[in-house]
This record gives structure tokens, sequence and C-alpha cells, in this order.
């Protein structure tokens, strides 16, 4: 809907989504505890149940959308079927490979899906694109302060800046210590501060632009076919992928239906285990993806009720993309306090030690904080 005119702001998040990442890292590495468990330490009950419940609903609902679109794309391929019948399986199959493998194994596959998110890069190489236009719009974007275009901000920056991606990346820096014998929090063994340190910092920078080069890729596709053409009001990935063929080639249209199941496949473990972190660690409950579920019931069974939950949504008569694009903005509103508390936390020697924020990360930090803020508050004011 809005052609190149929202790139910028995937310019704009990446160094915020950085410096936000490596404080929930932080948090993680220095404490030995996963970010529910440090809120619960430093701040009121309720406040870190209402956190808690917001996340949960968010993830349930992206959970859906991510499900719906991804047996929207089985049943293009397949050219026959029910999407939902689709749905189902691969719901299914998230689950079970969650309960039944364990993480460390699991994800040996599961990062190789990374590949398929490539697709949307290929896409945008296999049709023309005017390349001077887009670095004009992506430098000097014509923003119009609408409504619409203030909304779509605020979900692009809660699609990117996700408060699942906080409690998730804090949650897995505590998983690593749990696994390797030699391995403790910061905070009790100094020694490893400098190596852990910078393989956060490596590790974030490389991620978080991979994932931006990717959702930059996804949007100039969408503008360069479906916006110039007249196709903006998609309301299932699979109206995306048809429109994509008749214009872009039968190419577009199959890597388009490979980047939409192996993007499902990657979001869905990630959105129920970091509610099942959230969750588990605010009532104190064990939890570990490396753990069998006979000794993690409550964590797992957290897992099982979020993806039952969101296929369970699929069913349900609403949009799917609307729906993702409400979980994304929801994530952007409730990005702000988690925010602000993790910059809290990250500057407070009770809970860091030594290992509290330089001026630098400080700086990126709040100033994540304050752009949020005020995108969440010009949606608001204009709704």
């Amino acid at each position: 809907q809005f052609g190149f005119n929202t790139l910028w702001t995937l310019v704009l998040t990446y160094p915020f989504m950085v410096g936000i990442q490596l404080v929930s890292a932080r948090i993680g590495r220095v404490t030995g505890l996963g970010l529910a468990g440090n809120i619960r330490r430093a701040y009121p009950i309720w406040l870190l149940y209402t956190l808690v419940f917001l996340l949960l609903v968010a993830n349930v609902v992206n959970i859906s959308a991510d499900i719906a679109a991804m047996g929207e794309a089985a049943r293009l391929v397949a050219g026959a079927g029910s999407a939902h019948l689709y749905s189902f399986g691969f719901g299914m199959l998230c689950l079970v490979l969650q309960l039944l493998l364990p993480y460390s194994q699991y994800v040996r596959y599961l990062k190789w899906l990374t590949l398929g998110l490539l697709a949307y890069v290929a896409t945008g190489f296999a049709i023309h694109i005017p390349w001077g236009e887009v670095l004009a719009r992506t430098v000097k974007p014509h923003f119009a302060f609408t409504k619409e275009s203030v909304a779509i901000v605020v979900a692009v920056f809660g699609t990117t800046i996700s408060p699942y991606l906080f409690f998730w990346q804090a949650s897995q820096e505590v998983e690593e210590i749990r696994a390797d014998d030699d391995a403790h929090a910061l905070r009790i063994t100094a020694s490893a501060a400098p190596e852990q340190l910078s393989r956060m910092k490596r590790d974030t920078v490389i991620g978080m632009g991979f994932s931006n080069a990717v959702a930059f890729f996804i949007m100039l596709t969408a503008a360069v076919t479906l916006g110039v053409s007249g196709v903006t009001n998609i309301q299932t990935s699979a109206q995306a992928a048809e429109a994509l063929r008749p214009i872009a080639g039968d190419f577009a249209f199959w890597l388009f239906a490979l980047g939409i199941a192996g993007t499902g496949l990657l979001a869905v473990p990630v959105l129920a285990g970091s509610a099942a972190y959230a969750v588990t660690e605010s009532f104190h409950w064990r939890n570990g993806l490396d753990l069998k579920v006979q000794q993690a019931r409550k964590f797992y069974g957290i897992i099982v009720l979020a993806t039952l939950g969101g296929m369970l949504l699929d069913y349900a008569p609403i949009d799917p993309i609307e729906a993702l694009v409400l979980s994304a903005q929801i994530n952007g509103v409730i990005a702000v306090p988690v925010m602000a508390i993790m910059m809290l936390l990250a500057q407070n020697r009770k809970i860091m030690g030594a290992y509290t924020l330089s001026l630098r990360h400080r700086v990126l930090g709040w100033g994540g904080v304050g752009i949020m803020a005020a995108a969440v508050a010009a949606m608001f004011a204009t709704l």
C-alpha cells in the first residue's frame, strides 16, 4: 500500500534492535535468570503478570497467523485440498518436534530453515527493481502522517523490536549456561566475560542485520510487484502469492511460497517457547527446552496451549493478515514498558553487579524506548 515509503523503518530500527537485544542477552548471561525471573526480583508481581499476559495474547495471535499462512502456502503449492487441514498438519508438526526432540538436536536442523528466508531476497532479484528510486525513498521517504501509515509503522516496529524476542534471547543465554557444566553466570565467573560479551555482540549484530535485510526485501518485493499493480488489499498470504505469479512469474511464486513455509516453521517454536519461558519464570516453575516433557510438564504444557490456541484461532472468522498486523501492533505497545524495565534492570547494580550498561548501550537502549513510545503515542493520537 505504501510502496517504497516504509523502507526507512528498517534502517532506523536496526541500531536499536541490536542495542535492545544485547541488553536482553546481557541480562540473561550476567544473572543466570531469564527476563521474567529478573522482573519478578525487582518489580511488583502484578506488573510482571500483566506484561506476561499481554505477551501470551500477542504470541497466540501471531502463532495463528503464521500457521494459517503456512496452510495457505501448502494449498497453493499442492493445487488442491483444505488450507485449514494443511494448517493443522503444520501446527501438529511444530508441536510434535518441540515435544519429542531436545532443542539442542532440533535447532541443528531448524537453523537451516533460515536459508528459506533468502527466498525473499532471491524473489527481489528475479524481478525488475528501480534501485535509484528505492535508495532515494529509503533515505528520504514521502511519509504522510495518517492513521493508516502511523499504524503500519508501529506494526513494523513491533515485529522487529518485539517483546517475545527479548524473553527468548535472555532465556537462551540461560539455557547455554545450563548446557555447559563449566559455564556460569558472569556475576559468578567474571573471567568468561570478555569472550561471552564479544560473542553476544557479534551474534546480535549479524543476526539483526540478516533479519532487517530479509524484511527490506519482503517490503521491496511487495511494493514493486503487488503495490505497483494496485494489489493492496491482501487478506491472506495465498492472495499475495496468487497475485505475484502473473506479475513476477512462477519462479517468484515458488520462492515466495517457500519463504512463507520456512518463516512459519521458524517462528512458531520461538513464539510458543518465549511464552512458556515468560509464564514459567513468573511462577518459579521448572523450564528448559532441553529438558524432557516429564521433567518440565508445566513448561511444555504452556507450549502446547499456546500452539493449540493458535491452531484453534485459525478457524475463527478473522482475517489472517489483519491478525498478523494486530499482533505486531500489540507487540509495539507492549514493547515500550518492557524495554523501559529492561533498561532499568540492566543499569541496576544489585542485579547486574559490575556489568551494568556502558554509556553507548544506554543511549541506544533508551533511544529505542523513545522512538517506540513516540510511534505508539502517535498511533493512539490518530485513532
